[in-house]
């Protein structure tokens, strides 16, 4: 009996402290969309701005990278996103030059924002399952920091 109570507080740590970890690993697991279709982030523990959205409708997880010049995909989500592989192109990244193939996702969304046939490559060396969310998209967008917020609106508004 002792044995099972404590497993049981066990997989209560666990829980409880998972949950914790992830909540300072993305801060913005749930998005503050504040009045005037504005997205509000908070900066992770890492010191980047990760958040939930869609592509093709389906969830991915974005990486706000101004050093980005497309979206850029682990090309083993391009199926479950939908995205068919075009033509080679040379990408520059901080790892180096890397070979990948260019696509566009019908749908891209996140927040407020809803953008249609963005420019995005395919990188087959990236390992995890984070889309990075460049400069295709942001240049749409107004973009302020203050501290460890980042205030996300549309151009114009």
């Amino acid at each position: 009996m002792a044995l099972v109570a404590s497993l049981l507080m066990l997989g209560m740590f666990y829980l409880y402290f998972d949950n914790s970890l992830e909540a300072r690993n993305n801060p913005n697991r749930q998005l503050q969309i504040a009045p005037g279709s504005e997205l509000v982030l908070q900066r992770s523990r890492d010191g980047h701005y990760v958040f939930p959205g869609t592509i093709n409708g389906r969830p991915v997880s974005f990486l706000l990278d101004t050093g980005a010049t497309l979206v850029s995909v682990p090309a083993h989500l391009a199926g479950e996103l939908g995205l068919e592989a075009g033509a080679q192109q040379r990408s520059i990244t901080a790892n180096g030059t890397v070979v990948t193939r260019a696509t566009r996702g019908d749908a891209l969304a996140f927040g407020p924002f809803d953008l249609r046939g963005v420019p995005a490559s395919l990188n087959p060396g990236m390992a995890g399952d984070q889309v990075l969310l460049g400069m295709s998209v942001l240049k749409h967008l107004e973009f302020t920091q203050r501290g460890d917020t980042l205030i996300l609106r549309a151009l114009g508004s």
